[in-house]
């Protein structure tokens, strides 16, 4: 990771940590790159945060200083965007979310021109120039770029996915929290396409509201909507959709993982998974490889994002990966994680196989599991810290081959995620707190977030 870009973009409070300035000069130095030859065309989406525009205007600006023509997709998705990039033949794309985070926030998330999250080198780039005051020639006369509506984009990544469909919903009652974001008008124009009986929250946007007790990281309207209304599942999205999280006819959670041993068991069974291996991060549970392993399903790990996901995933030839979170990707059909394919994927499962979320998820059991996030002096430090790595290796072996310890640096936040899974909650607590008061006695310990 650099000085700006994380795992998952150029993150941070907005007007803080990412500015109107930067947002300008990436346009710029994204222009100028692309355009050393040619005259680029970059396509841009944005969340529904009220910050969301500013940084519109600002890298529209930006690329037209510099000769390239930005297209607007208005408010859309990041796989929409990464979908309208490959298919349209664009230079790159750029997704302005901070995806799960508070509307404070916002991000510059780049991709390139096969819809994928943008080469370290180019970012290397964009951080040397932001940091460097230098300056790029600006475009004069006919060479200036010019703005494209181009909602037209998006309309065309809605039929993508419907056609995707392998049944008519017709019958099916479905609720969709669409996080008031991204997809609060495209999930239920789709899902009524289909033929579903739609029940939707979340859906009335007014640029602060995004992501607040709703969308994947809130889940509990949505599993009330279910249960109340009766419905046959649920599904959740996050502030930009390239999460998915369900919830089925019970109202119980179903999360990533369970997401990819239900698709992997399909696949496995009509004899189309091939010598592909599940591809997780060391966030999923170990539950799922348990499940996996009964099977006779393989699997990889990497670190965590979805963007190490993805690399995997095309360096082998993999067909499915994804993370707990619900970031999964599917990898003949998209190229980073899309939240309403992922609907679309799991309702194909439902109807072909004629069987709930509940019963599909049942052969997986998930180990108890709790993540605390701690902020730390230093993170780097900490990490390294005698006492805290000999607290984590105390935790391991009294856990053994039935638990792990995680203890890893966020990749969008200034903090360390510290994580157990185990036999019962209280043994995840007790081996947590165990490993945060290390720290505290270590004097690294600020204040567990």
């Amino acid at each position: 990771m650099g000085k700006y870009f994380g795992t998952d973009g150029f993150r941070g409070e907005a007007g803080k940590d990412l500015t109107v300035d930067h947002a300008f000069r990436i346009g710029r130095y994204l222009g100028w790159y692309y355009g050393r030859d040619h005259r680029a065309k970059v396509v841009i989406g944005k969340d529904t945060r009220r910050s969301s525009y500013m940084f519109e205007s600002a890298l529209c600006a930006g690329l037209t200083a510099s000769g390239a023509d930005a297209y607007l997709l208005h408010v859309t998705s990041t796989p929409s965007v990464s979908f309208v990039t490959r298919a349209d033949d664009f230079d790159c794309g750029i997704m302005i979310s901070a995806s799960h985070n508070p509307y404070g926030d916002n991000g510059i998330k780049l991709l390139n021109a096969e819809g994928e999250k943008m080469e370290e080198s180019v970012l290397d780039g964009i951080e040397a120039f932001l940091d460097s005051g230098d300056k790029l020639p600006s475009a004069t006369g006919a060479e200036i770029g010019c703005t494209v509506d181009y909602a037209a984009g998006r309309n065309r990544y809605i039929g993508y996915l419907i056609s995707l469909a392998t049944r008519s919903y017709k019958g099916m009652k479905i609720g969709l929290d669409c996080a008031n974001g991204s997809t609060w008008m495209m999930a239920k124009s789709i899902f009524d396409a289909l033929g579903a009986d739609t029940y939707v929250i979340g859906n009335r946007p007014d640029g602060l509201n995004i992501n607040v007790d709703c969308g994947s990281t809130h889940l509990g309207n949505l599993q009330k909507l279910v249960v109340e209304q009766g419905l046959d599942l649920g599904f959740a999205f996050d502030g930009d959709a390239d999460r998915c999280l369900a919830v089925d006819e019970h109202g119980e959670i179903v999360n990533g993982d369970h997401i990819m041993y239900i698709y992997a068991k399909y696949l496995k069974e009509r004899g189309r998974l091939e010598n592909s291996k599940v591809v997780t991060t060391v966030m999923s549970n170990m539950g799922l490889y348990k499940a996996l392993d009964k099977l006779g399903i393989g699997y990889e790990k990497t670190a965590v994002g979805d963007k190490y996901v993805a690399e995997n995933m095309r360096a082998n030839g993999h067909l499915l990966g994804g993370e707990q979170s619900g970031h999964i990707i599917f990898g003949r059909l998209a190229n980073t994680g899309d939240g309403l394919l992922t609907a679309i994927k799991m309702m194909e499962v439902v109807l072909e196989s004629k069987m709930g979320l509940a019963e599909l998820k049942s052969g997986m059991t998930m180990y108890p599991q709790i993540l605390k996030n701690v902020i730390v002096t230093d993170k780097d430090e900490t990490l390294n810290c005698p006492e805290v790595q000999s607290a984590v290796k105390k935790a391991e072996n009294e856990l053994g081959d039935e638990g792990r310890i995680l203890l890893r640096k966020s990749g969008t936040e200034p903090l360390l995620r510290v994580m157990s899974e185990a036999a019962s909650l209280a043994l995840c607590e007790e081996k947590v707190d165990a490993i945060i008061d290390a720290m505290r006695q270590a004097g690294k310990l600020i204040r567990v977030k």
